[in-house]
């Protein structure tokens, strides 16, 4: 097995991490990719095609977490959910995956939101109500980052094709 091949596989098997990475937040998703993009041109042997999949890629890579970030970001403005909400959903999250594996880091995300918010709205209906709509704000998020690094991978995947066939 020649050099190419070992980074061809390298990078195909970090860029499936990081499609995973983008749904779950505590693996690396589109920084990822970018990088296993940015390897594959310069050592996976690809030649231009290698450039020209890791630009068409780092389109969509940024383009996923740039979108990630406005939608999620208006949604909760919208909402008047503060980063300290967030931020408390993500440490109960954490400690969600250690306590339950394979599901408590969504159920820690989302029990810390309703935690925070309850305790800053002293209303259960309310907390729940504007925990649900940043549960809504993350996932469309993580679905629209999703699609981006799927598109960014896809295009890997091409690229591999016309570099084998040349």
């Amino acid at each position: 097995m020649n050099p190419e091949t070992v980074v061809t596989i390298l990078c195909g098997l970090a860029i499936l991490v990081g499609v995973a990475g983008t749904i779950i937040p505590v693996l690396p998703g589109g920084f990822l990719i970018g990088l296993s993009l940015l390897a594959w041109a310069i050592w996976g042997g690809a030649g231009t095609t290698g450039w020209v999949v890791f630009g068409i890629g780092m389109v969509f890579v940024l383009a996923g977490m740039a979108a990630s970030a406005v939608l999620t970001g208006r949604k909760l403005k919208q909402h008047s959910i503060p980063s300290r909400s967030v931020v408390a959903g993500l440490v109960l999250g954490v400690v969600g995956m250690i306590v339950i594996p394979v599901v408590g880091l969504f159920v820690g995300f989302a029990a810390g939101l309703l935690l925070s918010e309850l305790h800053r709205t002293r209303v259960f209906g309310t907390a729940v109500a504007s925990s649900w709509a940043a549960l809504k704000a993350t996932g469309l998020g993580m679905i629209v980052e999703f699609g981006l690094a799927c598109l960014a991978a896809s295009t890997w995947v091409i690229g591999l094709w016309v570099a084998a066939s040349a």
